[in-house]
């Protein structure tokens, strides 16, 4: 199926990024057991291509005038042979930092194999102005359906292409639409301009400085026990507020941590949130569909001696809540364009304190026959946003991952492995229902 289009704000956005910030892309990572095969991987990249009709796209154009094109090549895939298995990050890490050739294609995918082991990790990586962290994972639950389909009873003859997303301001109710929406648009930047100059958030001290094309991109990652991330859901609950706003409020605590000091009676604190608007837009959205259908709300925070883990967890699942009731989650899309530029303006500043992307339990199967899905998580490349204590959340058979990600060399990896220890520290305490009183980081 064919649909050239121009590009929406946030796809030209996810594009600029990719040209002109080294990279800009979703890893998915999924840990398969069985013997998966370079010829069946290829076979399954071949049709989902054929059902997704950006898989079939390019992107063409100069940066004021982007356009879908149909004519993308086949799916490169890249087949790696290591010899440990932890050496699966090390790939990650490749490819976090290579860009999507996007006038070619706008995906590849490679599979890791390790000798003598029937285990393999299988990584998609595509262009952001396509996708999001739903949308990617899904991808992964159908690429390994027709593994086991190809190894099977073999594929049926048609498959169903599904209809290509329109620009996602179609998708928006009418009051987001023409001059109105625009007005509001800049409404909202100035308002949001003005908040953060009163607030005036603190962030992580860049350690060094490089320019833009000169930063990478790397990860650490951690696991919560089936128990502990148990335990953590069902006291959330009992707290009146949600993971998300659990994973915030450690976050923020770490990085309060690194940079109190002695001369503030507070510290003020930013927190990004992704959301997924499928559902908030006029007609629901299968997360089949590829594509980037997800939005920012970023809360503001006090922090003094007396702010408690759970006061803090309760704050910021409060200002989601009033966000995500409000048109500002769509005036973050329509103007993101807008918003990108100027932090591409701005290389040396952190926009936020951290940021957090939680697609909370997954929700497809881990049995495809001969194949096991043992794992999956994803990672956003963020190599542009210097500063930036982030993270990319999964839960899958109970089992919670935290890819935590971050630009180098502004932030080196000894700073960010010391921050990961203490959200994980707040984290199982709190698990442990012990009470988290002291914020230690102010005085």
């Amino acid at each position: 199926m064919i649909d050239n289009r121009k590009l929406a704000h946030n796809e030209q956005s996810m594009e600029i990024l990719n040209r002109c910030a080294g990279s800009f892309n979703i890893v998915t990572i999924s840990r398969i057991k069985g013997g998966l095969k370079e010829e069946i991987i290829r076979q399954a990249l071949d049709l989902i291509q054929s059902r997704h009709p950006r898989l079939n796209s390019r992107i063409v154009g100069t940066l004021d005038s982007l356009k879908f094109e149909f004519g993308a090549i086949k799916i490169p895939l890249r087949v790696v042979t290591k010899q440990s298995i932890d050496q699966w990050q090390e790939v990650v890490l490749e490819e976090l930092n290579q860009p999507i050739d996007s006038d070619k294609c706008l995906g590849r995918a490679v599979l890791i194999s390790f000798p003598d082991e029937q285990l393999n990790y299988l990584l998609t990586i595509l262009h952001h102005a396509i996708s999001d962290g739903l949308s990617t994972v899904q991808l992964h639950s159908e690429i390994l359906t027709y593994c086991q389909k190809i190894v099977g009873d073999g594929i049926e003859e048609n498959i169903s292409t599904l209809p290509p997303l329109p620009d996602i301001q179609e998708l928006m109710s009418k009051s987001m639409h023409g001059k109105i929406a625009a007005i509001k648009g800049i409404l909202f930047l100035l308002r949001f301009k003005l908040k953060l100059r009163l607030h005036r958030p603190q962030t992580l001290k860049f350690e060094k400085y490089v320019p833009t094309e000169l930063r990478r991109c790397n990860m650490v990652q951690r696991k919560l026990a089936q128990e502990t991330t148990a335990q953590l859901i069902e006291l959330c609950r009992k707290e009146r507020t949600t993971v998300q706003g659990a994973l915030c409020a450690a976050m923020m605590l770490a990085v309060a941590k690194e940079i109190e000091s002695e001369n503030r009676d507070d510290l003020r604190l930013s927190c990004r949130s992704y959301v997924d608007l499928r559902k908030r837009l006029k007609n629901e959205v299968n997360r089949e569909n590829l594509g980037i259908l997800a939005s920012a709300i970023t809360s503001l925070h006090t922090l003094d001696t007396n702010t408690s883990f759970w006061d803090l967890a309760r704050d910021v699942r409060q200002q989601l809540k009033v966000g995500l009731e409000s048109e500002d989650i769509f005036n973050v899309v329509l103007m993101s364009k807008k918003i990108y530029e100027s932090l591409l303006s701005r290389p040396n500043e952190a926009p936020v304190t951290v940021g957090v992307t939680n697609i909370g339990r997954i929700d497809i199967p881990n049995d495809y026959g001969l194949f096991q899905l043992e794992e999956i998580s994803f990672v956003p490349a963020q190599a542009v946003f210097g500063g930036v204590f982030g993270a990319a959340v999964t839960t899958f058979k109970g089992t919670m991952i935290l890819n935590f990600m971050f630009s180098e060399p502004s932030i080196s990896k000894e700073k960010i492995e010391i921050l990961v220890n203490h959200v994980i520290s707040y984290i199982v305490n709190a698990s442990n229902k012990e009470k988290i009183l002291e914020f230690t980081g102010v005085r």
